[in-house]
């Protein structure tokens, strides 16, 4: 299993931050709080579902305070139980979600690259992941 300890570990977070982060619009909050990745995934996700546990799971963490501390800790929730290419997929699905929240360049707004990253992602459903939530 990998774990806290794996250096491919922090290499794959750094990674998908980066491709979530890459391109996103620069928006905010009514308080003028910079959004992320993370409140690209909460509203995908409410878009799609119900909602999904390791949102509120997230969201029950007084601890985190940021939109990106929030955006790795549902990461690392979702590899720990096999929910980030699922996750992810159900916020790609809305094409007018992603011109809204991502520039052109963004890979997710090609749907070779969109199918790509995705099939890497569910890749990742075979490896086993003990992390500390």
């Amino acid at each position: 299993p990998v774990t806290d300890g794996s250096r491919e570990l922090h290499s794959l977070c750094a990674q998908l931050e980066f491709l979530l982060q890459f391109d996103l619009k620069e928006k905010r909050s009514f308080f003028g709080q910079r959004k992320d990745y993370w409140d690209f995934l909460c509203q995908g996700l409410a878009r799609r579902r119900q909602e999904h546990e390791g949102i509120r799971f997230v969201t029950s963490l007084d601890k985190l305070k940021t939109p990106v501390g929030r955006g790795r800790a549902f990461l690392r929730y979702c590899l720990v139980h096999r929910q980030l290419a699922e996750s992810l997929q159900l916020c790609l699905l809305d094409t007018e979600s992603l011109c809204e929240w991502y520039y052109a360049r963004s890979p997710f707004l090609s749907s070779q690259h969109r199918v790509e990253i995705l099939g890497s992602l569910y890749e990742l459903d075979g490896i086993t992941f003990h992390l500390a939530l």
